[in-house]
């Protein structure tokens, strides 16, 4: 039985729980070390200021996860919800092959089998398949997502909220920026993502892709960067 969710009321309390469970920082698969490319971003100078990591993560936000990722997410969640493993594998191989940089495909698998291992020490016994193999981040969390009967929405929005609190974090040590800073960014884009949550629930395959061209170059050129904070 799938579980999209249709929330009308919201989630229920135990999967609520499980949704910030899932999204918590302190989830032990290693998402802090990445930057995603503004640690070059920063060093090059096209991102400066309080106001210019605003527009660097929305852009990414709008036109990189939410046209990618999310999508993609959908279609894994409503497969594991089928056990269409046939499906599951050819989203995930997608996702992993749109990683346009070799850090960031290494980012993916990396969090990818970093989950499936936490999934496998809280019984989800699917993940335990995923440890040795090539897995996307999305598709590890829709599996828990499945799982945990968390609906639909709920889950595209925890993923990004997730992306969105990670990358400011990055922001606000890469930049600097102060705290406070980092909560208005965080305040800002929350703002957004209900409505790039809706966009890509209704983008059709033949729509799907990331044209974040300055990520892919910033990978690019971090692949070289002398000194880093930061793996992509």
């Amino acid at each position: 039985m799938e579980h999209t969710g249709t929330e009308r009321d919201g989630l229920e309390p135990l999967a609520l729980l499980r949704l910030l469970h899932l999204v918590s920082p302190a989830l032990p698969i290693g998402a802090y070390a990445y930057s995603q490319g503004l640690e070059y971003a920063v060093q090059a100078g096209w991102v400066t200021d309080e106001a210019g990591t605003l527009d660097w993560l929305r852009g990414l936000l709008r036109f990189g996860i939410g046209t990618l990722d999310l999508p993609i997410l959908k279609r894994l969640h409503l497969a594991w919800g089928r056990q269409d493993a046939a499906v599951v594998e050819n989203w995930n191989a997608q996702l992993i092959a749109a990683r346009e940089s070799a850090e960031l495909r290494a980012e993916e698998r990396h969090l990818g089998a970093s989950l499936a291992r936490v999934l496998v020490e809280l019984e989800v016994r699917e993940a335990a398949d995923w440890c040795q193999r090539d897995a996307a981040f999305a598709t590890l969390f829709s599996l828990a997502a499945a799982r945990w009967r968390i609906g639909m929405t709920a889950t595209l929005s925890g993923y990004g909220w997730a992306w969105l609190e990670n990358q400011v974090l990055a922001a606000v040590r890469l930049v600097p920026l102060g705290q406070s800073a980092g909560q208005r960014l965080l305040h800002a884009l929350a703002d957004e993502l209900p409505a790039v949550v809706t966009r890509a629930s209704t983008l059709p395959d033949a729509r799907i892709g990331s044209s974040a061209l300055s990520q892919v170059l910033a990978g690019s050129r971090h692949e070289l960067q002398y000194s880093r904070l930061f793996r992509s």
